[in-house]
């Protein structure tokens, strides 16, 4: 990459000054279609979109200009470029929806598009009445007994469901239901059982096969032939289908615990930590019933689709044999400062520098996506070239995660390389190049809840088993986000017999 960066300074001081939107490199476009055909005939199929990025890095440099059955798409891999699109944006950032597919059905159901997805000063009005409760250190820490509790049931349900190998034999499904259990709590304050309930446990399973279904769909048709979007396809029809299911549910949990709270407030018997998060919303004068019912669908199935990956990625990496010290190492930290047989708390997760590290250098093997998306809010030069306000921009850093020019071992595992004192490595990296939750005023409004998830769900696990896997290489595939391209068959072997219980 520093070779590109000079590259891309010389490019941009000398040669005859700013050169034409229309002239940034790409591949080829087919009238109506763009460029969908090169994902049906090319080298790279719709669930290696990832891979697409990367040989249009590598072909065509680091600005390319792409046309997506007739949307055109200007992919910015530079980081110093990423740095220039985050400075020009103004206080309503505005971005593509992650999901058009989901755009469309919303639209269609008269749904609102979601906190992630929506722009100007609605996105404004929702997110400012809900942030001192989502990025705030203390008010994140609020939920920390109950995430070390599901945390915990999530211990005792990969116990239970292992095989005689000690494998988890659908451990895609157990996470997602943990996702999901965890989820309810924060905005629903409830335990739904999903982890204990078989009844629950059924549902939860339905609910992480629709969301799945929903992100699979949503990433093929957006690499398809446009045609979805002028007549009623089978791939259509099966996308709405698994939107009405998972939306019909998450929509009827939000209705009950509104019923539950207006209860409780009648009867004069809510206590201040009951109803946190959504008494507060409540309490907002600016936010009405519909907004809040958004925030909450937000949070609640935000993480499911994130999360959810991100875990099984962390997972997979601890398992791996050759990062067998790694794991020892977190042991190791992990007994001295949140064992077992003590609660979370948030000084405990400070004290945990390796496995937030471990997590980072997760992130740079396995990312969550491709792109942060935008729209241009003024006209700016990228690599030389002008790119007028209003222009989709996607941010495109990973294709240098593994670059040697960038990264010591790029394809190694080295927690190191993002503490203070790197033992291994002498990285010197752009601060625009890991940024796995977006950057600025829309950044992910659920960060603090996700990271603080994983540090405890991964620390509970890292304490009770010795986590093993056959040596060898875990692909990513594309449905909309990043997702394992085959199940993981992890072995949990116990490191302590102790029955662990969630009250603990």
């Amino acid at each position: 990459m520093a070779a590109r960066s000079v590259a891309s300074a010389v490019s941009k001081s000398v040669g005859g000054g700013v050169k034409c939107f229309n002239d940034i490199p790409g591949p080829p476009s087919w009238p109506l279609v763009g460029s969908a055909l090169m994902y049906r005939l090319g080298r790279r199929d719709k669930t290696q979109y990832h891979q697409a990025l990367q040989d249009m890095y590598v072909e065509y440099g680091p600005l390319v200009k792409e046309n997506i059955g007739g949307k055109v798409i200007v992919h910015v891999f530079d980081p110093e470029d990423i740095k220039t699109v985050y400075s020009h944006e103004g206080k309503y950032p505005v971005v593509p929806p992650l999901q058009e597919t989901t755009q469309m059905y919303r639209a269609q159901k008269e749904m609102s598009l979601g906190l992630g997805n929506t722009n100007g000063e609605e996105w404004y009005k929702l997110r400012s009445n809900c942030i001192q409760k989502m990025l705030r250190p203390k008010e994140v820490s609020f939920h920390l007994p109950a995430v070390d509790k599901t945390a915990k049931l999530l211990l005792q349900k990969l116990e239970k469901a292992r095989n005689e190998e000690k494998i988890v034999p659908e451990l895609r499904v157990n996470i997602g239901t943990w996702s999901i259990e965890n989820a309810a709590k924060l905005v629903f304050d409830r335990q739904l059982g999903c982890l204990t309930l078989p009844k629950m446990e059924s549902w939860a399973r339905q609910m992480v096969e629709a969301n799945a279904e929903i992100f699979r769909l949503s990433g093929d048709l957006k690499l398809s032939l446009p045609f979805y979007k002028y007549l009623s396809t089978p791939k259509w029809r099966s996308l709405v289908a698994a939107e009405d299911y998972f939306y019909s549910e998450s929509i009827a949990l939000v209705d009950e615990t509104l019923l539950r709270l207006k209860d409780e407030i009648e009867m004069g018997s809510l206590r201040p930590d009951q109803f946190y998060f959504l008494s507060y919303l409540l309490s907002r004068q600016n936010l009405d019933l519909k907004d809040v019912t958004v925030i909450c669908l937000s949070l609640f199935t935000d993480g499911l689709s994130t999360t959810t990956p991100t875990l099984l990625f962390n997972l997979f990496a601890l398992a791996n044999i050759s990062n067998k010290s790694i794991q020892e190492k977190l042991f190791e930290e992990v007994q001295a400062n949140l064992p077992l047989d003590k609660p979370a708390t948030p000084e405990a997760l400070v004290n945990l520098p390796y496995l937030k590290a471990f997590v980072k250098e997760n992130f740079r093997l396995y990312p969550n996506g491709t792109e942060v998306s935008r729209y241009t809010e003024q006209d700016m030069v990228l690599f030389g070239y002008n790119v007028p306000k209003g222009t989709h921009v996607d941010l495109n850093p990973s294709v240098h995660f593994m670059d040697e020019n960038t990264f010591t071992k790029p394809t190694k595992n080295i927690p190191e390389r993002w503490l203070r004192d790197k033992s291994e490595t002498n990285d010197v990296l752009h601060p625009y190049l890991l940024t796995p939750f977006g950057h600025g005023t829309r950044m992910c409004a659920g960060r603090r809840f996700a990271e603080q998830d994983l540090y405890v769900v991964l620390a509970r696990i890292i304490a009770r088993f010795e986590l093993e896997i056959a040596p060898g290489p875990l692909g990513q595939i594309y449905h909309t986000l990043l997702f394992p391209d085959k199940p993981l068959k992890i072995k949990f072997k116990e490191r302590c017999p102790t029955h662990i219980s969630s009250e603990s």
